[in-house]
């Protein structure tokens, strides 16, 4: 049994273990972020450390539910990371952030607009999981954390043919939904 599981079960008996967690899963969980912010537009102000740090703070928060195991735990961190890229691409839509209006500089062309992107995609991938919730799992993994097929399946314990499956009808399914909007 890995230490982050042992962790993990204390955690799940009320030991208060945050501090012997957060070393062990930073690491990952900013290479994550790094990967899934590097795909994004330019101009973004959210770094990879600090979406770490808010996700940390919300997973580890007094409301959480505990985690069964490493699957849940980056699952939940998955979830976190989707919710706060949510939030700022909203917030940067605001009529007083700006009202969608992209920022420009002036040797640079206008990028496709990111944030519009992902509000569809989260409303969609909403949609998706009231009928399908292995499937948007394997989006949330996906596309707001930026893991490949392998991990994801490592992730939630899938083959990666499954997750393959998955990947390719989930994204046909929420291109139709996004597309008819």
């Amino acid at each position: 049994m890995s230490e982050l599981t042992q962790i993990l079960e204390a955690v799940q008996q009320g030991e208060n273990s945050g501090d012997r967690l957060l070393p062990l899963v930073y690491e990952e969980l900013r290479r994550l972020a790094a990967r899934k912010l590097a795909r994004e537009a330019a101009g973004q102000t959210l770094q990879p450390t600090a979406l770490v740090h808010e996700a940390w703070l919300r997973l580890a928060g007094s409301n959480r539910q505990p985690w069964e195991n490493r699957a849940h735990f980056f699952s939940a961190a998955a979830e976190a990371m989707r919710r706060i890229l949510v939030e700022n691409a909203r917030r940067k839509r605001r009529l007083r952030h700006g009202g969608g209006q992209l920022r420009v500089d002036l040797p640079d062309l206008p990028a496709e607009d990111q944030d519009a992107k992902i509000l569809q995609v989260n409303d969609a991938l909403d949609e998706l999981a009231s009928t399908d919730a292995a499937q948007a799992e394997v989006v949330k993994l996906r596309f707001f954390v930026g893991l490949n097929h392998a991990e994801i399946a490592a992730a939630l314990g899938l083959s990666e043919k499954t997750v393959k499956r998955y990947w390719a009808h989930a994204k046909a399914w929420l291109y139709e939904r996004i597309r008819n909007r």
